[in-house]
């Protein structure tokens, strides 16, 4: 999976979707654009030590985990993703994988092609591309649903910085990845793993701790559940940020000023 995504879905919308008890603030607005180490909304689940109340929370996280016994916040853009082949034992991943799962909420993500790859992949002549320049597409639900992504999240704390300290602590998170699905007929190396509605609840609960049961929840998006097609290469900018993103290319449209990938 490449390192860009869209999340635009208002936080009520997304509360009512995933049926949250509580929003937090600080949450984005809609972004067409994510790009690691930006903050993102998250659902998941904490239990209150004092009454052992478990309850279901949207609040923002930072893609891209710092492991809670990092010795610094440095490194998280490097953990924007976590195999699943490996999720379960890999250092970084595995006690979260145990205990803090969340969900992100994702409108689709972007995947990037050199030409003729694109070609194949949207079925349309796109005359415009150029020869070694990468096409980006956008991957999604082709019914428009939420793309209800696994991620794990971490709670890291400054220790020069008092506990009261709201801003001592560090809240990020990691998606979770598998090898794609060659979906609409294009290929592509990596997507996200998504989790089925009939699974939320028993992924985000932290009592659950068996790792291999949590593996049996992740799932793979049916190819016949996605449509991919071409968009405008303004994505490759991360400071570009606006719907018009997410339009697809015309039949005879492609971008010979390609923006370099940033």
């Amino acid at each position: 999976m490449c390192g860009r995504y869209a999340t635009s879905r208002s936080s009520d919308d997304l509360a009512a979707e995933f049926e949250v008890d509580e929003i937090f603030d600080g949450l984005p607005e809609a972004d067409y654009n994510v790009a690691p180490t930006v903050a993102v909304p998250a659902v998941f689940e904490r239990t209150a030590k004092e009454t052992g109340e478990t309850r279901r929370r949207l609040a923002p996280l930072v893609w891209g985990l710092v492991p809670s016994w990092s010795k610094s916040a440095t490194g998280g853009a490097k953990l924007i993703n976590a195999r699943v082949e490996s999720v379960a034992e890999k250092p970084s991943f595995r006690r979260a994988f145990a205990a803090r799962r969340c969900l992100l909420p994702a409108d689709g993500y972007y995947e990037w092609y050199l030409p003729e790859a694109a070609r194949a992949a949207s079925g349309r002549p796109l005359t415009g591309l150029g020869k070694t320049k990468k096409q980006p597409f956008f991957i999604r639900r082709a019914d428009g649903g939420v793309l209800a992504m696994a991620g794990l999240y971490e709670i890291w704390r400054d220790p020069a910085k008092d506990r009261d300290d709201d801003t001592a602590w560090l809240r990020t998170c990691t998606v979770i990845t598998t090898e794609a699905t060659d979906a609409v007929g294009h290929i592509h190396d990596r997507m996200p793993m998504v989790i089925g509605e009939e699974s939320f609840d028993a992924w985000l609960d932290p009592k659950q701790s068996d790792s291999a049961a949590a593996l049996e929840l992740l799932s793979v998006t049916d190819p016949a559940q996605l449509e991919a097609y071409p968009v405008s290469t303004q994505v490759n900018k991360v400071q570009n940020n606006d719907p018009s993103l997410l339009l697809p290319l015309a039949d005879d449209e492609g971008d010979d000023d390609q923006a370099p990938l940033l």
